[in-house]
């Protein structure tokens, strides 16, 4: 399990795992819920009236497949606000600051710096290690800063999945952060990084899809760096 913020984990047991596995994959129904965390469906309703009279989680009608629409529960606003989210607003503020005094392109050299550190940093532990290394200790640094990371690998493909944006209110004011994720991603991997879903665009993640080149085929099951 990531590291979340210190509001979720007031949340503790079957109500915190509910609010993370919406964080991953919502909207979800109660019995997809249920599914997904072993327990019964009377258990997972229970949790979802409690979460739903603290307004952490609403829901709405979904159509699945053919049928009569179903229920479905995703985050609130408020839901969403427990997970982390790194100084965004005074990171925003300093942004717009700079960008104010210098123009937009000095705000984004600021994380376009950042990244050429990290990348420097992170390069100087690659020592060795092979390619599904590389990425889960990529995935793991994510989690530090607070991503919600996780990553598997298919017939020599990654795919690299990060569940929340520590820093939305910037990526939302300042795209170019999301290219300079990117192409922090393709440098210190060494590999071709293509962008698949973006948080920013209403999707559950920011997912890459990680491919290093010719590799054995195999198949392995998402793996969560903490």
């Amino acid at each position: 399990m990531t590291h979340a913020h210190s509001q979720l984990a007031a949340h503790k047991g079957l109500r915190g795992d509910v609010l993370l596995e919406l964080k991953r994959a919502q909207p979800l129904t109660a019995r997809e819920l249920a599914d997904k965390l072993g327990v019964s469906r009377n258990a997972i309703r229970h949790h979802l009236k409690e979460l739903e009279a603290a307004a952490l989680i609403e829901y709405g009608r979904e159509q699945r497949g053919v049928g009569a629409p179903t229920f479905a529960f995703r985050l609130s606003e408020a839901g969403e606000a427990l997970f982390p989210r790194a100084y965004e607003e005074t990171l925003t503020q300093l942004l717009a600051w700079v960008a104010e005094k210098s123009g937009r392109a000095a705000a984004v050299e600021v994380f376009e710096d950042h990244y050429r550190e990290l990348t420097r940093k992170v390069l100087a532990e690659f020592d060795g290690a092979d390619q599904s290394e590389r990425v889960d200790l990529v995935a793991r640094l994510m989690n530090e800063q607070g991503y919600m990371a996780e990553w598997q690998e298919a017939a020599g493909t990654f795919r690299l999945a990060e569940h929340n944006c520590a820093i939305r209110a910037v990526a939302e004011r300042f795209p170019e952060v999301c290219a300079a994720e990117q192409r922090f991603l393709r440098d210190v991997l060494g590999a071709a990084v293509e962008r698949r879903t973006h948080i920013t665009s209403g999707c559950n993640a920011c997912e890459y899809t990680i491919t290093f080149g010719p590799q054995p085929g195999g198949a392995g099951g998402p793996r969560e760096s903490v």
